[in-house]
This record gives structure tokens, sequence and C-alpha cells, in this order.
């Protein structure tokens, strides 16, 4: 593994915020005995965490930051177990949209494009993420949500869509149903 030494500094002041924050990281780091890395090796040491973790750590455990820092929570769907709650600060909500304006970017998207945006809002990340990295790219964006056929299939011919952030089942079934309605060239 190839590590440098400003990498590990930076690991090195995560480590140490996380110990003293107490969180859920933080004290996983003290059990393995990790407040410092100096190698490589000692960094591949690290501790993973697997779901039961971030389970157990329902419902604000997993928050590394004082309270009044976090402005937004996201989660899991909880359908096989107990959600895992995320704590966002500022920050991590920017950098989320700059990661989706990025993938964006890589797709060749532009601000000339027009984004309907088909996953849930809400505790899931995915809606609102989709949303936050079409503004950042200062694409026009169509916040439609999940569902409602007929309406997305609507606003796709109404505000000439070039964009749809869906999941592939559900873009599968618009595609289907642009075919049955034979409005593959409105769209």
């Amino acid at each position: 593994m190839k590590i440098n030494e400003t990498q590990l500094e930076q690991v090195n002041d995560r480590i140490q915020a996380l110990v003293r924050s107490n969180s859920f990281y933080g004290k996983k780091l003290e059990a393995a005995g990790m407040t410092e890395v100096h190698t490589p090796e000692e960094f591949a040491k690290l501790p993973f965490s697997e779901k039961k973790d971030l389970r157990d750590a329902y419902p604000l455990g997993l928050m590394a930051v004082p309270e009044e820092e976090i402005v937004r929570i996201h989660s899991s769907s909880g359908t096989t177990g107990t959600p895992v709650i995320i704590p966002y600060t500022a920050k991590d909500v920017d950098d989320w949209a700059i990661q989706f304006k990025r993938c964006y970017e890589t797709a060749g998207i532009t601000n000339k494009d027009r984004i309907q945006v088909t996953p849930g809002y809400g505790l899931w990340t995915a809606g609102i993420g989709f949303q936050n990295g079409a503004e950042k790219l200062g694409a026009m964006v169509i916040p439609m949500g999940p569902g409602n056929t007929e309406k997305q299939l609507q606003m796709m011919m109404d505000m000439e869509s070039t964009v749809l952030c869906s999941t592939s089942s559900y873009a599968l079934l618009l595609a289907e149903e642009i075919g049955k309605r034979g409005i593959k060239d409105k769209i």
C-alpha cells in the first residue's frame, strides 16, 4: 500500500478528532489501540466497521462533531434491521453535492441539461443528493421524486428532460411505458 507522509498526517488528524469526540469511531479506534499511525503497515491495521456496528450506534452514535454542527440526517431504509442514521454537517452536505456534480461532469452532463430526479426525497440520501449536485453544476432540476409514472412521462415531454436520475428498475419501467405509448420521439 502506498501512503505518503501528508496522507498519514491527514489520517492522524482525523483519528485524533474522532478520539476527542468520544464518538463511536473514536471509541472503536481507542479499543483497537489506534490513536495514531506512523507507517503504511499501521494504517492497514485500522479497524473496520460492520453493518452491526453501525446499527448498534442508533440513533446518533455515529455523530463525530458537536450536535449543534449537525444540519441534516439521512438514514438507511431499515428494511433488514435497525436503520443506520448518518448525521451530516454543512460541509458534509456541500461535499456530497460536489461529489454528485463531479459524477455528472464525468458523464458529460453540463449546466445546459435538464435533470429529472426520480429517487425519493426524505431520509434516503438519493433524491436530495442528485438535486444538490445538479444545482452545484448549474443545471435545471426537475425534482419529481418517486412514482407517478404518468406525471413523470408528461414532465419529460413538457420540460424536455435531457437526463434521468433513477433506479435502474424504474428507468426500465419508464422505457417500457415510453415504448408502449409510442412517445419515444417526444422525449
